[in-house]
């Protein structure tokens, strides 16, 4: 789950930019998105590179396992 590390909640998280790769037209090989917390303006990026099997998070989001503090 993406959630705002400002908030410490999805709830707010609204996706402003989305972008999925096929590099072969059939394989989803990247998975790039941009978040905004409605809530208090914080922005962040996620981006899963399938080549290397890596998560790339920036910004003010993070990506966790683990249930938000304030659901």
């Amino acid at each position: 789950m993406i959630t705002c590390t400002n908030c410490e909640t999805a709830q707010f998280l609204q996706i402003t930019q989305s972008r999925v790769y096929f590099e072969d037209g059939e394989m989803i090989n990247e998975i790039s998105e941009t978040y905004e917390c409605t809530l208090c303006g914080a922005t962040g990026q996620y981006v899963y590179d399938d080549d290397s099997d890596e998560e790339t998070v920036t910004g003010d989001v993070e990506h966790t396992t683990e249930r938000p503090k304030y659901a």
